[in-house]
């Protein structure tokens, strides 16, 4: 009896801890990636791809057509899409922007603050995309850049929020 409790001792001490190391690791809930040339633009076409029913985008700088055309598609397949801008950015984000209206997108210009720098997407009220990515072709090209991709609804709530308080002093476009 002694013997069977002593390998059973053994056994979770050693090979249980790695099992749960290699279920977590599997299974991880975020994801970094590192510009320039680091895969930013493509992590977000394919989070973007997968919504299901709701894409929240908050951009300082948005010009990539790459994302504009992914966030048209999701919306043209029934996802509700919402955009808010910098306000003094409308400028340089003019092209993109008429796009997205355009198409029926929804999007808002936040004049409330010397700099509406977020840079966020918030994706099925579960997924969250944030970090100093602009969304641009030179984000991804040019500039040291990072972007965090995380599945937690706690945190997409409050994120959700935050965007919600933007969008109510924005005005659309």
């Amino acid at each position: 009896m002694r013997k069977h409790f002593f390998e059973w001792s053994i056994f979770c001490l050693f090979f249980l801890p790695l099992s749960v190391y290699a279920q977590s690791e599997s299974s991880r809930t975020s994801q970094v990636y590192f510009s320039p040339q680091g895969g930013c633009t493509g992590a977000i076409v394919e989070a973007l791809s997968e919504a299901k029913s709701s894409i929240f985008v908050q951009a300082f700088s948005f010009t990539s057509n790459t994302i504009a055309d992914v966030l048209i598609q999701a919306h043209k397949r029934g996802v509700k899409v919402e955009v808010i801008v910098d306000k003094r950015r409308k400028r340089e984000n003019k092209k993109i922007l008429r796009r997205l209206v355009g198409a029926g997108i929804s999007v808002a210009l936040d004049g409330e603050h010397k700099k509406a720098h977020n840079k966020v997407m918030i994706i099925d009220g579960k997924t969250v995309i944030t970090g100093s990515f602009n969304f641009t072709k030179e984000s991804e090209k040019k500039n040291a850049e990072n972007l965090l991709i995380l599945d937690d609804e706690a945190l997409a709530r409050e994120y959700t929020d935050n965007w919600q308080k933007h969008r109510e002093h924005s005005k659309p476009l």
